[in-house]
């Protein structure tokens, strides 16, 4: 029943984006949305994703947005064009994906071929094969290593470009500081 609410919720912020015009109150839904993704991805027992869904998404893209913000009008203009045929669009994709999850077992079927084979063989296998008694972190990080790596890479190249993004902001108003005084 929760995840049916969270997904209502996520429907509904993403009907406000689209409607808005705003796009100081974009970006703030867009970091909504994406805590609340994050929810829903720790709700389905995804706790690494949804933690990182809630530092990139949440946390990190709204600081660049708003940052990037801050150079920009916060207005948009009328659109120029019809949204017909991009609402077509959305809902026949809508309409397909939702087609392709009728084949798919029901979430937490103990009987699909991941309960039934890849995890017992890594409750069996992990601590001999890569020696960290964790379970999750043998997994998290010695049979999904890369993937990993590939989250922690944009986590960390995140960080450097907020970090970039403020130093640049300091340099400008330093500079322009330095010669009033004098």
């Amino acid at each position: 029943m929760i995840n049916f609410i969270l997904l209502i919720f996520l429907a509904a912020v993403t009907l406000g984006i689209v409607g808005l015009r705003n796009l100081f109150a974009i970006v703030v839904l867009s970091g909504g949305y994406s805590f609340v993704m994050a929810t829903l991805l720790i709700v389905m027992d995804a706790v690494d994703v949804g933690m990182t869904e809630a530092a990139v998404g949440a946390g990190v893209s709204t600081v660049l947005l708003l940052s990037a913000l801050h150079l920009t009008s916060t207005e948009t203009g009328p659109s120029k064009h019809s949204n017909l045929l991009p609402l077509a669009l959305v809902i026949l994709i809508g309409a397909a994906l939702i087609y392709g999850t009728w084949d798919l077992p029901m979430y937490g079927d103990p009987e699909t071929p991941v309960h039934r084979h890849v995890g017992p063989y890594y409750l069996e296998n992990s601590v001999r094969q890569t020696t960290i008694p964790n379970v999750v972190t043998s997994v998290l990080a010695s049979y999904r290593g890369y993937d990993t790596l590939g989250e922690t890479a944009v986590i960390f190249t995140a960080g450097i470009g907020v970090m970039m993004l403020l130093r640049g902001r300091r340099k400008k108003s330093d500079a322009g500081g330095a010669g009033q005084g004098d």
